[in-house]
């Protein structure tokens, strides 16, 4: 039986993967180092930068947010009667093939443009099993991801059976706790917090978690009107955008070195900003009716993951194009490198789409199975 696609999650998980290319363009223009993205210090070069970093990269910050939502709304809770193991088996296949491939690509293949040498790349090779490649720090995102999909099939029990009541203080406690970053930044340390512990009283109620109970909160207890969605929706991403922006704007002073996290203290994805910006932007998607979704949309939607395991290959050339070579202001060069990443990633993952077993480069392929 062929399951109905739900709209708007196809058209949210391509806005989100643009957005996740929006965020890098911009790390391109406060990273310290000439020719480099963000690291543990950043520095912005003028108040242009300053000006349109903080608006490009802190609207886009709720692209990891969105993607986690989107898998929880999908994945959560586990279907009756299938097993954990039936479960973190499809989602290996789905995802980890993909991966594994293109951390070995990470590692290897920058070399024939020098921005790896032979030792780098070594190391890099060794340390695969223990981490993402060097060149890959994209691929942090998909290690909380992976520890979404095994904590799945422990909390799906409660999830099919909580209350909305109880579901919401779970929620409301998620909430809370993004706001530790900011009492640590103020207040020092909160809850239980000293240098040998770092888990507050909130922990266990923090991170992506919440994310997670979020989206199946709204699936299946959110029965809104499109107008109340709209209503709420609007609002919550407007405050929040305003928030995650002026965060990084009132501390990037141009020309003086900064510690990237302090600078970013507001742009980390479990920020009660970024929980607003985000949860508002989903309500709003939500509101896209249900109807058959073009067949474009679907194919670019099943590709997103291809995209954003190889964007950063086509970042770094449309870098040196628009920001180095034709030295376009920053208002334009930011969007103009997103798109061109995008759609370089789209074409290249459409094309290998079409090659036998190219698939398994981009987490589209799936074993054949025998009907009985």
């Amino acid at each position: 039986m062929e399951i109905k696609r739900i709209a708007f999650l196809d058209y949210l998980r391509i806005f989100a993967c643009f957005l996740v290319m929006l965020v890098h363009s911009s790390e391109n223009f406060y990273g310290a180092a000439s020719g480099e993205m963000a690291g543990p210090v950043s520095m912005l070069a003028d108040s242009a930068d300053r000006l349109w970093v903080s608006l490009y990269d802190g609207f886009s910050r709720m692209s990891v947010p969105l993607f986690m939502m989107v898998s929880a709304f999908l994945l959560v809770p586990m279907r009756d009667g299938q097993s954990a193991f039936t479960f973190y088996k499809r989602r290996a296949i789905r995802i980890l093939p993909a991966l594994i491939i293109f951390m070995i690509l990470y590692s290897t293949l920058p070399m024939l443009w020098g921005q790896l040498d032979v030792t780098a790349s070594l190391t890099d090779l060794k340390r695969l099993v223990l981490n993402f490649p060097s060149l890959a720090g994209h691929f942090w995102f998909m290690y909380p991801l992976i520890g979404l999909y095994l904590f799945i099939p422990i909390i799906s029990p409660w999830l099919s059976k909580v209350s909305p009541r109880e579901e919401r203080f779970f929620i409301w406690l998620f909430v809370i706790s993004t706001c530790i970053p900011y009492l640590n930044r103020f207040c020092g340390e909160v809850f239980g917090q000293c240098f040998w512990n770092q888990y507050h009283l909130l922990w266990y109620f923090s991170g992506y978690l919440g994310y997670l109970i979020l989206a199946h909160y709204i699936r299946m207890h959110l029965d809104w009107s499109v107008r109340k969605r709209l209503t709420v929706g609007i609002p919550l991403t407007v405050i929040g955008a305003i928030a995650t922006i002026l965060s990084f704007y009132v501390q990037a002073e141009p020309g003086v070195l900064l510690v990237t996290p302090e600078l970013e203290i507001g742009w980390s994805f479990c920020t009660i900003n970024v929980v607003a910006l985000t949860a508002g932007m989903f309500l709003i998607f939500t509101a896209i009716p249900s109807h058959e979704v073009p067949s474009s949309v679907v194919e670019v939607s099943n590709l997103t993951y291809g995209m954003y395991l190889m964007h950063i290959f086509w970042l770094y050339p449309w870098v040196l194009v628009f920001k180095d070579s034709l030295a376009l202001p920053t208002v334009a060069a930011i969007p103009v490198i997103a798109v061109a990443t995008f759609v370089s990633s789209l074409v290249t993952s459409w094309i290998l789409s079409k090659i036998p077993g190219g698939g398994w480069l981009l987490g589209t392929a799936t074993p054949t199975r025998h009907r009985k």
